[in-house]
């Protein structure tokens, strides 16, 4: 860990306890949270109702993790259904992927100067997408003296202990015996360029027309340099400009014919560069100055297509990309002709700063569901812009899609202009129960009521451990629904959206005390018990409270009991304990 996080949550603590001191006293707290609390357990357990599509799953059925609705999981975007988790691996020629395990792991890695590892898990979606890409690479890899091994981290806890494994897959590449993580995407292509470049010289001759012929054949994209030398200064830049592209592979020639073959004129002064895409914009020229940092910078800005079609494959280069801001045009196949060309238009004033990416709403297997997931209905042409899923917030573009609404559009979203966009259901008619119903629209008005201490349980319909805590959370706000000062409430986060509510899955419970809305919310980490969530409300709410304990439950049953019962105030809180 950094020094500098250190700091940061050293002084974040001092921060949140400075905050809540008033209400972290031993006087005020201390008695409340030593007394026996056993009464909040014993009241009738209420049915579970927020699940939507009527599961009533075993919760071990579904992990936390695999089902979190964030949209990083963009490999995956099918429902969770009862067969989840149940998934039959297709059979993959693995047969040049050494498997390891802790006993032959150190022998691996000390015999061979470059080991590619995958830390996996068998029920993981995205491991078992990277499968038989890995594979392939691994085949093809074999002639460079690179070994791509596996580790099943569900089995090998120790090894993913070791190597601070923290979610799947993670993949590192040894050389020497130094490992480092790999960055890429999770495609054979990536695999194997990415590789060559460090093990390799990083740019590669073309010295005939039949390797040029070959090379702009087989790759997507390739950037080449004409030179009048393939030693010397100007090459060892576009060396080491190419260490920093791990996408793109780099030549260099000296060729006036080859030079040609690439779309340079042979004639040009020396050196020029050129960037080759299989795409609507195929051709680039540099006419930059001929350093590092200047042939890099116009690689990225230019190697992505000017529009990105949605797919499975082209998810992890729109999500893993460093450029984080994206403008989605989202339309149907037959509006895609109308929308798409000023929509690519536009795009060639932000390359380099904004990724657009275009959305075939009618497609039921990818676009229908990208598009529930961002909010969009309606089948007119829409563009929308996103931060990204560090920040996850969304704007609409009003109006019709055209090449001077869009090229604006795109210049206040880089400017931070434009008002975001949040998902919500629409607001309860009535909302009188223990729990509250908190949706996209009234969220500033119930959680961010800087009157109130808030407890927000956000949830989805599907899944298994949501519905276990339903009866305890209704329970907790059944006792607790007297004091005034306190809300427990709910939102379905696959429906509903606000920047100050962000889940790494489900359910994810956040405090937001009374007068301090303007901070981070409090995650709540204790037991998913009455009494710990009670205790915990009780150390963190800003405005103290206290729960009388029912008289009725320290009383043996009987017919002192049911006159206590009777003789109680219909408003009393003990009525029902």
């Amino acid at each position: 860990m950094s020094g500098r996080l250190v700091l940061l949550l050293f002084l974040s603590s001092l921060l949140l306890f400075s905050q809540f001191s008033p209400s972290l006293s031993t006087d005020k707290n201390d008695d409340d949270l030593d007394e026996d609390l056993s009464f909040l357990e014993q009241d009738d357990v209420v049915e579970p109702q927020h699940s939507k599509s009527g599961h009533t799953s075993d919760p071990d059925e579904f992990d936390d993790d695999a089902l979190d609705d964030d949209f990083d999981n963009h490999s995956d975007f099918d429902e969770p259904d009862s067969d989840y988790g149940k998934y039959s691996q297709p059979e993959i020629d693995e047969k040049d992927v050494v498997v390891l395990k802790e006993r032959n792991f150190s022998d691996v890695i000390e015999n061979n100067q470059y080991v590619m590892v995958e830390f996996y898990a068998p029920w993981c979606g995205h491991c078992q997408a990277l499968a038989p890409e890995y594979a392939a690479a691994a085949t093809e890899l074999k002639e460079e003296k690179v070994v791509l091994a596996k580790v099943d981290a569900t089995e090998e806890s120790e090894l993913a202990h070791e190597y601070d494994i923290q979610g799947f897959p993670t993949v590192y590449f040894f050389i020497d015996g130094v490992h480092k993580p790999y960055p890429g995407q999770r495609t054979k292509d990536a695999i194997i360029t990415w590789i060559k470049k460090k093990i390799g010289p990083g740019v590669y001759n073309i010295t005939t027309i039949e390797d040029g012929e070959r090379i702009l054949t087989s790759e997507n994209k390739v950037v080449l340099g004409f030179l009048d030398s393939l030693v010397g200064p100007e090459s060892e830049e576009l060396s080491a400009a190419s260490k920093l592209e791990d996408d793109v592979n780099f030549y260099q020639t000296v060729n006036p014919d080859v030079a040609k073959l690439f779309h340079i004129d042979p004639k040009v002064k020396r050196p020029a560069l050129v960037l080759l895409k299989k795409e609507a914009e195929k051709l680039s020229h540099f006419n930059g100055n001929f350093t590092k940092s200047a042939i890099a910078e116009f690689v990225f800005a230019n190697k992505l297509p000017l529009v990105t079609t949605f797919t499975r494959d082209s998810a992890p280069l729109i999500f893993e990309s460093p450029i984080k801001k994206q403008l989605l045009l989202f339309a149907t196949a037959n509006d895609s002709e109308k929308v798409v060309p000023a929509f690519q238009e536009a795009a060639k004033s932000f390359k380099g700063k904004i990724i657009f990416v275009y959305v075939e709403m009618d497609n039921e297997e990818i676009g229908r569901p990208v598009s529930d997931y961002f909010g969009v209905t309606g089948d007119a042409p829409k563009v929308l812009a996103y931060t990204g899923n560090d920040d996850a917030r969304k704007f609409i573009l009003d109006g019709e899609v055209t090449l001077d609404k869009v090229k604006a559009f795109g210049e206040d979203f880089l400017e931070d202009k434009v008002k975001p966009f949040f998902k919500s259901d629409p607001i309860p008619e009535s909302n009188d129960e223990d729990v509250k119903i908190v949706v996209g629209d009234n969220f500033d008005e119930i959680v961010l009521d800087e009157s109130k201490d808030v407890l927000l349980e956000i949830y989805a319909p599907w899944c298994g451990h949501c519905q276990a805590l339903e009866p305890t959370y209704n329970k907790l706000a059944k006792h607790l629904r007297g004091i005034e000062s306190l809300v427990i409430a709910k939102m379905d986060g696959t429906t509903n959206e606000h920047h100050r509510a962000k889940s790494d899955g489900f359910p994810t419970l956040l405090f937001f005390p009374a007068g301090n809305k303007s901070s981070d919310p409090i995650t709540v980490d204790t037991d998913r018990t009455v009494v710990a969530l009670y205790k915990f409300l009780k150390k963190h709410a800003s405005i103290p409270f206290k729960l009388e304990k029912p008289a009725s439950a320290s009383k043996p049953e009987g017919s002192d009991a049911k006159e206590s019962d009777e003789s109680s105030s219909p408003s009393d809180l003990k009525d029902e304990l």
